[in-house]
Parts: structure tokens; C-alpha cells; sequence
């Protein structure tokens, strides 16, 4: 069985330590493919560095994640942009509305988003979109911004019933990770109703581990928990899952011709 983890940030500095033996884990666990999200001007470089190292593996993609949006916002997109131009990405990621954290950017991250979506239609490349505390905000500008031209993933997707049916909808997928595995996640109960051909698998590393290894660095081999868990809800083989889920990445990401 082979997997991909579309959305993973193996670049970060949590993994410095011992990121060969980590990756040799997940290619030995099946996870043949990683996908890396960008998170602002300053992950740019250890993440082309990653990729360099294992071109056959870890595949980038450019944006600014919305927790590094503040008043420089227009600076930063303009080097992300120039980056893009340059690079072979495969998407435009991570990008996204946060108002967990701070509201006082809310003007400056929409602003972000919607500039990043318009890449993202000008370069017919996906979107991998970070949403917290952001619905419904969130699916209003990608309505307003979908002319059939827009295609990505709703990562880390912990909504409801409602807001998976807009997804899909809009023809978009939602990332499936370790919260689906936690004791009080509502997730289970939602993505049984969510048709296979809309869910990816990720792990979002070094965030949120999937049980049992909660409270520990998440990284990629950690993928096959959250399989197992999806496959059990879905009461399909585990084979089946790797197969389906791989497709859907390959289909939105178009990396089966690189």
C-alpha cells in the first residue's frame, strides 16, 4: 500500500534532530509522497532545502499562512509571489483565515486570501486552505471567488455537516488528520457521510498528533492511524482507502506526471 501525506511541514526545526531517520519511517510506513505547505518568507529556504534533498518525495507549495499575516502583509506576499514565479510548486499553500489566535489582521489575512486565490486561478494550481474559527467567513470568499477556475483542500477540515456539504459543493476536498482519531472529536459522525472521493489523508506535522501518540511531535508515518480509523468508520479494506485517497491526491495535486 502506498500513501500521501498532503500536508505536511517537515522542514520545521522540530525535525532537525533526526529528519532522515524520520522520513526513513514514513517511506518504510508507505507514505511515498509528502506535500509541503509554505508558511512565510522565512520557511521559503528550509523548505526548497528539503525538497532538494529528496526530490522523488517532498514536493512544495507557496503562500502565506494566515497566522504570519500583520500590517507588512503587501511585503510579504510580493516576495511570495516572485517566489512563485520562479519555483515549480505544485500548489498555493498554506493559506487561510485564523481567528483563534488574534482578530486585529482580519482585514489584512482576507486580503491575503483573496489575493492568493487569484494566483491560484491565474497559475491553475490547487489551494491547501488553514481555516480556524473561520467559518463561515471562510467558504463566503471562496464562493465569491469560484468561477470553475478554483480547486484545493480544506486542511485539517473539522466542520460540520453544513460546511462539508459548501466543500463539496464548490468541488473542493477536505484534509483528514489526527483529530479524527481523538475520543471527543465529533469528525467520526461527519465523515461518514462524506463520500470517499472528497477526503485526503494528512498529517499536519509537527501539529497534532493522531492517537496514541498524543503529546508527542507528530510526523508523517503517524498517517496510517488516522487510515486506520477512516477505514474502520467507512467499513472498507485498508487497501481500498490507500488506493482512493492516493487518487484523489494525485487528481488535485497532478502529481502522478511528475
Amino acid at each position: 500500500m502506498q500513501w500521501i501525506d498532503t500536508h505536511t511541514h517537515l522542514y520545521l526545526d522540530q525535525f532537525d534532530a533526526d529528519r532522515d531517520d524520520m522520513l526513513q519511517r514514513a517511506f518504510s510506513a508507505g507514505i511515498t509522497k509528502l506535500l509541503l505547505p509554505n508558511i512565510d518568507a522565512e520557511s521559503i529556504a528550509p523548505l526548497l532545502k528539503l525538497c532538494k534533498q529528496y526530490p522523488e518525495h517532498c514536493f512544495p507549495m507557496m503562500g502565506l499562512h494566515p497566522t504570519s499575516v500583520d500590517e507588512n502583509v503587501q511585503t510579504q506576499l510580493n516576495l511570495l509571489e516572485q517566489e512563485l514565479l520562479r519555483g515549480n510548486y505544485i500548489g498555493i499553500g498554506e493559506i487561510g483565515i485564523d481567528l483563534y489566535w488574534d482578530k486585529t489582521f482580519l482585514e489584512e489575512q482576507i486580503h491575503a486570501f483573496r489575493t492568493q486565490l487569484n494566483w491560484a486561478k491565474e497559475h491553475a494550481l490547487p489551494v491547501a486552505i488553514h481555516t480556524r474559527e473561520a467559518f463561515p467567513l471562510i467558504l463566503d470568499l471562496v464562493e465569491e471567488a469560484q468561477d470553475g477556475r478554483l480547486k484545493g483542500v480544506f486542511h485539517c477540515f473539522t466542520g460540520n455537516a453544513a460546511e462539508a456539504e459548501r466543500i463539496m459543493k464548490l468541488g473542493f476536498y477536505m484534509g483528514i488528520g489526527g483529530v479524527l482519531t481523538y475520543k471527543k472529536s465529533h469528525l467520526p459522525e461527519i465523515v461518514q457521510n462524506i463520500p470517499l472521493d472528497f477526503l485526503l489523508l494528512e498529517t499536519d506535522s509537527p501539529y497534532l498528533p493522531p492517537v496514541p501518540y498524543r503529546g508527542k511531535r507528530n510526523e508523517s508515518s503517524y498517517l496510517t492511524e488516522t487510515a486506520l480509523k477512516l477505514a474502520a468508520i467507512k467499513q472498507i479494506p485498508l487497501n481500498e482507502l490507500a488506493e482512493i485517497t492516493t487518487k484523489n491526491a494525485h487528481k488535485l495535486f497532478n502529481i502522478h506526471i511528475l
